[in-house]
């Protein structure tokens, strides 16, 4: 049985190479999952990998069932779980195409449901949070970035927003003060559902664009443009994962 899943995001609906075995149908206690979980072969390594908006691209970020799809993967044994996120770079080095690795995560989001232990609950629980993602999975990733000759900002700070809007203008220049560096409408609160689970877990975003009047201009944000620095930037994630997803089974975290 795998015990590492890849989530993949938007512009990652599919993983190339991957071999695929069988998918899965789970009903959970929390709803549907996004998808099936496809199990298969990625370099040798066997992994489960997980659509997060759906095998079409149909979820938008704010009604993806986060509960459901960590409760899944949690139910058939995954114990890492290494989540492609497409963000916006907010910080100026942060260019289309490139990789990063955040080490910390501020919430924006609001109306999602945020914890396994709500009002339900046999009990109360408070996870620690003080470094939303594994340590130990972050480095193998920078470690693969490097090896593999890959732009990536190994550190940074996602900023997570609800979507399905991109932000305006101002709101990026207050999250620039808040101290983000990247942002994207997935980042929670899967890792703090994952952390609730006890999973290693950890990101790896695709910059799609700059955010909202950041770069070299101001004006609209084009879909188009977002969609060819995906493929960039997918590409680059692909060329990351055969160079690090043998290395993760084994791996102490």
């Amino acid at each position: 049985m795998a015990d590492l899943a890849i989530i993949g995001g938007t512009g990652l609906t599919r993983l190339k190479n991957l071999k695929i075995e069988h998918r899965e149908v789970l009903h959970t206690p929390y709803g549907e999952p996004s998808g099936p979980l496809a199990h298969g072969t990625l370099c040798g390594t066997e992994v489960v990998f997980l659509a997060r908006h759906g095998t079409g691209h149909t979820i938008p970020p704010h009604r993806v069932n986060y509960r459901a799809n960590l409760w899944a993967l949690h139910h058939i044994g995954v114990r890492r779980v290494v989540a492609v996120a497409a963000v916006g770079g907010i910080d100026p080095d942060l260019k289309p195409g490139d990789l990063a690795f955040p080490d910390q995560i501020i919430d924006y989001t609001y109306g999602r449901e945020q914890t396994f232990y709500g009002d339900d609950a046999s009990e109360v629980r408070h996870i620690d949070f003080t470094s939303p993602y594994c340590a130990g999975l972050r480095e193998a990733l920078i470690d693969g970035a490097r090896q593999a000759g890959i732009q990536a900002m190994p550190q940074g700070t996602y900023g997570a927003t609800q979507g399905p809007r991109l932000e305006t203008a101002a709101e990026i220049d207050r999250m620039h003060r808040d101290g983000c560096d990247m942002v994207g409408m997935t980042g929670m609160p899967e890792a703090a559902l994952a952390r609730e689970l006890g999973l290693c877990y950890a990101t790896c975003a695709v910059i799609a664009n700059h955010a909202a009047g950041r770069g070299d201009s101001v004006g609209e944000i084009s879909m188009q443009e977002i969609e060819q620095n995906l493929n960039t930037g997918m590409e680059r994630v692909r060329r990351l994962f055969e160079t690090v997803i043998p290395s993760l089974p084994g791996l102490h975290c």
